[in-house]
């Protein structure tokens, strides 16, 4: 068995392909958000991307931020060996907005806003309340949970190398 610091190191490299494929996937085949989720209206790039190149003994690191940024400088760092580690969403379900950052190291969520219920009124509306909460934190989890195994999926695949890395690189070029 591995120790958990030798595995760390040696597959942390997975988030942040895991990061820099769903932005491709946001962005050329949103079909496959739709299968991890049919409740979903649509995901994109909220307020903030950060993108990593490592180097042998540094780490060059590329942040953009603000609503509405444009994301051109993120791609030239993707077209010059970058990948995301960062990635600040937005989901879209029905009338629901929920935002949050996924950090490719640890595939941990941060600065998570979901969309608003209403207060309970009285004491035994509170269990309602509760788990309305629970489950719009759970429908992202769920989500992720499923976009992460189609990632996982294709990524130990022999068509990975074959075609989608290749897919992923055209995608960068032909958005400059």
């Amino acid at each position: 068995m591995l120790d958990v610091a030798v595995a760390y190191n040696r597959f942390k490299f997975l988030g942040e392909e895991f990061l820099t494929w769903l932005w491709f996937v946001i962005e050329k085949d949103p079909v496959i958000l739709k299968k991890a989720d049919p409740d979903l209206t649509s995901l994109e790039i909220g307020n903030r991307i950060v993108l990593e190149k490592r180097h042998k003994r540094s780490v060059e690191r590329i942040t953009i931020k603000g609503e509405n940024a444009g994301l051109e400088e993120a791609m030239l760092a993707l077209q010059k060996g970058a990948l995301v580690a960062e990635l600040n969403l937005v989901y879209r379900s029905g009338e629901q907005k929920w935002q949050f950052t996924i950090k490719a190291e640890s595939l941990n969520l941060s600065s998570f806003k979901i969309p608003k219920t209403a207060a309970p009124e009285s004491p035994e509306e509170m269990e309602g309340f509760i788990l309305e909460k629970i489950f719009l934190y759970d429908k992202i989890l769920q989500f992720l949970d499923k976009l992460y195994k189609t990632f996982i999926k294709y990524r130990v695949a022999t068509r990975w190398q074959k075609r989608d890395i290749s897919l992923i690189k055209n995608w960068c070029r032909s958005v400059l």
